[in-house]
């Protein structure tokens, strides 16, 4: 995966993982870190940052808020993804509305994504 980093991305990344988002905290402090997988916070891939990212089963899990489903930002999201998929890599999305108001059914998503379940 070494032809995936990206050195001048790496500060950036740091500093998304010391101000993640309450969707991706939750996420993180009270599911992905307790898995028998390992995730991996803000993961340098290429020209992007994914949100989590599992090299185990080569999965990016991507939290999307409002601004995802909108114009340029969902323009860089497929270029996102074809980018990911390209290099061999299952990206599943989730929007932050459903971390809020479905939780369980989240997790059950991902361990199913995982082959966990």
């Amino acid at each position: 995966m070494n032809d995936l980093y990206n050195p001048n991305i790496i500060h950036h990344a740091k500093n998304l993982r010391k101000s993640m988002t309450k969707e991706e905290r939750k996420l993180w402090y009270t599911f992905l870190r307790y898995l028998p997988v390992k995730f991996v916070r803000q993961k340098v891939l290429g020209y992007y940052i994914a949100d989590f990212y599992c090299p185990e089963r080569k999965i990016v899990l991507e939290l999307d808020g409002s601004q995802h489903y909108e114009g340029k930002q969902e323009q860089h999201d497929v270029q996102r993804d074809e980018f990911l998929e390209g290099n061999g890599i299952k990206v599943l999305r989730i929007s932050n509305y459903d971390i809020a108001k479905d939780f369980e059914q989240v997790k059950k998503e991902i361990l199913y994504y995982l082959e966990l379940e």
